[in-house]
């Protein structure tokens, strides 16, 4: 698995039009670099954590306070699992989707995985006056998030073919940044 500065892993040959994946903490800019990058590269975006919401009728907030976190991951494996099968998507996932051994593993063979990375301090600013984060809502939120980012860190960096500072800078430059990284076949639309 690569680091910060690496370049994307290329061992073996890449299928056609296989998925980017975008992982990060909650609050990193998945979902927005992600419709943006979609956009650009001509594929189609897709959100995990949406694709579960439809699917349930539900909010995630909703699903884990009727199943917990254990149910939740259970339906959230199966979805990446299906999802990471489609062709030619950007695909941003949930926070915590690297969590599971058997997600960071389809998730790094299946598509081109780019880890975007936020500072503990980042996110809280982003995220400060957001309440629809389950893992969020405790007395605490600043300090679940920094032990979150701890704990989650070194799995994003193992699962990451890429990683791309998502910090201080307007959107379309980090776009910009991430399309420039890639290997040519996922330029193309």
């Amino acid at each position: 698995m690569t680091g910060p500065a690496a370049s994307p892993d290329t061992k073996g040959a890449d299928p056609p039009g296989r998925p980017i994946v975008l992982v990060g903490m909650m609050g990193s800019g998945k979902s927005t670099v992600g419709r943006r990058l979609a956009a650009r590269l001509g594929r189609r975006f897709v959100d995990a954590d949406k694709v579960i919401e439809e699917r349930c009728g539900v909010s995630i907030t909703t699903i884990f306070e009727l199943e917990g976190e254990e149910g939740f991951r259970r339906r959230e494996a199966a979805v990446l699992d299906e999802l990471t099968r489609l062709p030619a998507i950007v695909l941003a996932t949930g926070g915590g989707a690297v969590t599971g051994a058997a997600n960071r593993r389809l998730l790094h063979e299946r598509g081109l995985v780019v880890y975007l990375q936020a500072s503990a301090t980042e996110l809280w600013h982003r995220l400060r006056r957001d309440r629809t984060r389950p893992l969020l809502q405790t007395d605490d939120p600043r300090a679940r998030l920094a032990e979150l980012l701890a704990q989650r860190e070194p799995l994003y960096r193992e699962v990451a073919h890429l990683t791309q500072v998502s910090e201080r800078q307007p959107v379309e430059q980090l776009v910009a940044d991430i399309i420039e990284r890639l290997p040519d076949e996922f330029r193309a639309p």
